[in-house]
């Protein structure tokens, strides 16, 4: 009776913006589905919403095409970031001085799942 659930996965490996900034975004749309998620992305007002919304519909078409899911039953089941690299540039300052400026960069990755719906019940699985 145990079925072997396969989980949808897409990871962006350079975003450029902080992993705290991203996961204000993540957290905004886990457990939503696919296509909500998407279209609340469109209107968020972060940068870094539009590269998580580019992970997202890749993670659709990953479900799409090797797995054959379909898309009205995917919902976002784990989202999270980590750090990635760290571009280290240097500002000039007074009395011949530098201070240095860190760019980080995140890595998102984004799981789907599947809910399946029974047409005859309206009962999730």
């Amino acid at each position: 009776m145990s079925e072997k659930i396969n989980l949808v996965k897409a990871i962006n490996k350079n975003v450029r913006s902080g992993a705290r900034k991203a996961n204000l975004v993540l957290n905004f749309i886990k457990g939503k589905k696919a296509d909500v998620a998407i279209r609340d992305l469109e209107f968020t007002r972060k940068k870094v919403a539009q590269d998580i919304k580019k992970t997202v519909k890749s993670a659709v078409a990953n479900a799409e095409n090797n797995y054959q899911y379909d898309i009205d039953d995917l919902y976002i089941k784990e989202a999270y970031v980590g750090k990635s690299i760290v571009m280290k540039r240097f500002r000039p300052r007074a009395k011949g001085r530098a201070s240095p400026i860190k760019k980080p960069y995140s890595r998102v990755t984004i799981i789907l799942g599947e809910k399946k719906t029974d047409i005859k019940q309206g009962v999730k699985k």
